[in-house]
């Protein structure tokens, strides 16, 4: 999968608008998220899935492009004092330590609407239809809206130094860290114009994928370094905030782990293509290490 992250940037980076203007500065910010680096992996699972079935990966990219705006500007607004107050994001400055607090607010405010304007555009619906495009709209507006990624941030600020309980914890991770990913997933799916089915199976593929992921992120947390991962460790340790570590115990999330990515696995039974690139991938982001 990793053959698709040139065909994802130079896309991705394509669709900034020109710097020619009075608002370069915003811009810049924009792009210097963007450029941070980054493993892709939702505009990944979207171009796998359109590929799953049967339809070229180009006709995905837009909607993958779309997630990974989403996903930045997120990453953007956690790493503000109002939020995480985080200074490192991927080993290097965060987008407020480099612009300053105003104008990173407003690049991830932009970078939110650019997605949007990505997903409805006269290329994109030529490209895959615009029932597509609707469907594309509507999946992801929904994951990242106050009942999905937004709503899940909320749920992790009111609970920061309190020691919620593991549902609170699991209801949150569905919609902050899952969210995107189930929705990059359903988007591949929906570009390739798929049936119902498979749509519903990738999401859950999403679903599973996303909470494994968000565990390997809380063990990393403890038995990482800053250097390793990018960014700080050891946060949540400091605010007193409920980890998967801290509530279950570091072998306890492993097995976790490897029971829910078996389960993603296992979603993707009722495509009748070649699963195993996103069945190594599964594993392969399980065993991450950073």
């Amino acid at each position: 999968m990793t053959d698709n992250i040139k065909i994802i940037e130079e896309k991705l980076f394509s669709y900034l608008p020109s710097k020619d203007l009075l608002e370069k500065n915003l811009i810049d910010s924009m792009e210097y998220s963007l450029k941070a680096g980054g493993k892709r992996v939702r505009p990944n699972l979207s171009l796998e899935f359109c590929k799953l079935c049967n339809q070229p990966v180009e006709k995905a990219l837009p909607f993958g492009c779309a997630v990974e705006m989403i996903h930045t500007y997120s990453l953007i607004h956690d790493d503000l004092p109002c939020m995480d107050d985080d200074d490192l994001r991927r080993g290097k400055p965060s987008n407020h330590k480099v612009f300053g607090e105003d104008i990173a607010l407003l690049a991830g405010d932009a970078l939110q609407s650019l997605a949007f304007e990505v997903l409805s555009c006269d290329d994109t619906i030529s490209l895959t239809s615009p029932k597509a495009c609707v469907k594309a709209v509507n999946t992801l507006s929904k994951y990242c809206g106050a009942v999905g990624m937004v709503g899940g941030q909320v749920i992790d600020l009111e609970n920061e130094e309190k020691k919620a309980p593991i549902e609170i914890l699991q209801t949150m991770d569905i919609k902050k860290t899952g969210g995107l990913i189930k929705a990059a997933c359903e988007l591949g799916c929906i570009a390739a114009e798929a049936e119902v089915e498979k749509i519903k199976a990738a999401g859950i593929y999403g679903e599973y994928i996303g909470l494994a992921f968000q565990i390997v992120d809380d063990i990393l947390d403890v038995t990482s370094s800053s250097e390793e991962l990018g960014k700080p460790v050891g946060s949540d340790l400091d605010n007193q905030k409920s980890t998967y570590v801290s509530l279950l115990g570091i072998d306890k999330c492993k097995a976790l782990v490897n029971e829910l990515t078996e389960k993603a696995i296992n979603a993707l039974s009722v495509f009748n293509s070649d699963t195993k690139p996103l069945s190594d991938f599964a594993v392969k982001l399980a065993n991450r290490k950073n």
